[in-house]
């Protein structure tokens, strides 16, 4: 993993694991933001709103700069952080995973607790597809029509993705850059007289 990529769940994807009775299924997906965490946890809860516990972890953010780990009724840190390890020990971040118990009338213990919600987390990771994604930003690209060859031989040189285009006597370019590139490529547009560049 470089300094401008990072590692989340390309889809979806469910695990279970059961002991002394309980049952532990768990589920995780790729996040980008409190509305779709909420939106998630709201259809589980409806879904399995006959389950004794809803527990979760998350990591949010490109450098997993927002953490959350919750225990749902469950022993304090004996559910939520060993799922938030699980998110760590694969090197994600933009994802959730819920675990929901279906308690099965034996008490696991706290340790018993903390091994059955990694497990659980765990096999939910083991049949997801991780994939490696760049962290980028936007920038917002003003000038004169007489400008676009200018503008464009670095679009091709930098091999950068045209995300929004207005052509006209004035245009708009909207890019998307890799972090790393972004001073670099900005030096190079401010080269070029006529050309404002917004964020």
């Amino acid at each position: 993993m470089s300094a401008d990529t990072y590692f989340t769940l390309k889809s979806p994807s469910e695990g279970v694991y059961k002991e002394k009775g309980s049952r532990f299924l768990a589920y995780a997906f790729p996040v980008e933001s409190e509305e779709q965490i909420k939106n998630h946890l709201a259809v589980l809860r409806k879904k399995y709103h006959d389950a004794r516990h809803h527990c979760y972890a998350l990591i949010l953010g490109y450098y997993g700069e927002r953490t959350r780990a919750n225990d749902d009724g469950e022993p304090s840190h004996s559910a939520g952080d060993p799922i938030l390890g699980q998110i760590r020990a694969h090197k994600l971040t933009n994802t959730l995973i819920v675990v929901i118990r279906y308690f099965g009338g034996i008490k696991l213990g706290v340790g018993g607790l903390v091994s059955a919600y990694k497990a659980a987390a765990a096999d939910a990771l083991a049949s997801a597809s991780i994939e490696e994604r760049l962290i980028t930003e936007n920038l917002n690209l003003h000038f004169g029509y007489p400008l676009l060859n200018s503008v464009m031989k670095i679009v091709k040189d930098y091999d950068l993705e045209i995300k929004d285009q207005t052509m006209a006597l004035s245009c708009e370019i909207t890019l998307n850059v890799r972090i790393s590139l972004v001073e670099a490529v900005k030096q190079k547009l401010l080269e070029i007289h006529g050309i404002s560049i917004g964020g």
